[in-house]
């Protein structure tokens, strides 16, 4: 590998990515790089890519490296923390083969990561994802098993202006396909005039689609102000314990904010937030939906979830299942509207032309003479 620019570093991708520009080197410390970060990454289109961490480890089949790859970004994996301490944001850096190079200094070395390696270890993850799944699952009830009275008890929502009682609600995450469900179900979209409830950076792929929020959740580390500022209300998620972090950011804005305790993620709290205000559908855009999403989450427990999926399960559908289901083409009140909008003009052009009044004229005396009139 050679490559030569400017670098971007940050131990949280999701913090990388607001920062990284075109063609610049970008230093990550993200082991089992997901789906959600590589598309992000991609879209940026860095140099490179230097990892800390292995990029795929095997545990599962991750695929964000594979999706890196296949994009052409090539990844020096591996490399160890010392580029934390060596490297500065914004210097110039080298990358010749498996070093990383500073002007004349060599400040550590990885692996080049090829396509071969990933499938190889692909192969593994889908050979270990039974044993992944199974440590997943126990911990996950473990955790449901000290959630569930929080969950499955009497919720104390916020006081929210927002009417969502028997309407349909859009939640929003920034997963790894959340473009091509906002597609595919624009229709659904213009049809129904859900409320549309954006979960941290999901409020930015609401307003990039031209769709304004109308509630804004989240530990708001990865919405930007743009989305803050635009109007909907905003409910900022706080632990259990009621600490909520992301509450300074908010309010060093101006923007007024309520809060929101709850133990889980982010998206689980939107869903909550539909069900007890009396929503009678939930349509959730880039959630988490099987177990590779799950796995990729990074979370031992994934209690709140389990629970919260159990909890509104009746009235909670992917956008993909939506996009099946909903009819996308013509109603057919729509289609004979059209033809009877084309068929006016058409019929006042061929009553006042000269030439079809002859036509009008014999077709009047052949009724008069069928009904004797």
């Amino acid at each position: 590998m050679l490559a030569k620019g400017r670098v971007r570093l940050d131990r949280r991708t999701k913090n990388l990515v607001k920062r990284l520009r075109r063609n610049e080197i970008a230093i990550i410390d993200h082991d089992d790089i997901d789906e959600v970060a590589a598309n992000s990454l991609i879209e940026l289109k860095p140099q490179a890519i230097i990892n800390v961490q292995p990029s795929i480890t095997g545990r599962y089949p991750a695929k964000g490296a594979y999706k890196l790859l296949k994009a052409g970004i090539p990844i020096l994996d591996e490399v160890g923390s010392v580029v934390f301490d060596e490297i500065k944001e914004g210097s110039q850096l080298e990358i010749r083969g498996n070093k990383v190079v500073q002007g004349k200094r060599c400040i550590t070395m990885g692996r080049e990561l090829s396509l071969e390696d990933v499938i190889d270890k692909m192969k593994e993850g889908n050979d270990n994802a039974g044993q992944e799944l199974e440590r997943f699952v126990e911990n996950t009830l473990e955790y449901a098993l000290k959630e569930k009275d929080i969950l499955l008890g009497n919720i104390e929502v916020p006081n929210l202006d927002t009417y969502m009682l028997n309407r349909h609600v859009l939640v929003v995450v920034r997963g790894s396909s959340y473009k091509e469900d906002l597609k595919a179900i624009h229709s659904y979209i213009q049809d129904e005039s859900p409320v549309l409830i954006g979960v941290d950076g999901g409020a930015d792929a609401l307003l990039e689609f031209g769709l304004v929020p109308d509630i804004i959740v989240g530990d708001m580390d990865s919405v930007s102000d743009d989305a803050l500022k635009c109007g909907a209300e905003i409910v900022v998620h706080a632990y259990a314990d009621g600490a909520a972090p992301g509450l300074s950011r908010v309010e060093a804005m101006g923007v007024q904010a309520i809060v929101f305790p709850l133990p889980g993620t982010s998206e689980d709290l939107a869903m909550i937030l539909a069900w007890e205000y009396g929503a009678s559908l939930i349509v959730a855009v880039g959630a988490h939906s099987n177990m590779i999403d799950f796995l990729e989450k990074g979370r031992k427990g994934m209690g709140s979830t389990f629970l919260v999926r159990m909890k509104v399960g009746s009235i909670l559908v992917d956008a993909r299942g939506v996009s099946q289901l909903y009819q996308q083409s013509i109603k057919k009140r729509y289609l004979f509207q059209l033809i009877l909008a084309a068929m006016i003009p058409i019929a006042i052009i061929l009553i006042v032309s000269p030439a079809t009044k002859p036509f009008f004229r014999l077709l009047s005396l052949q009724l008069k003479l069928l009904f004797n009139i």
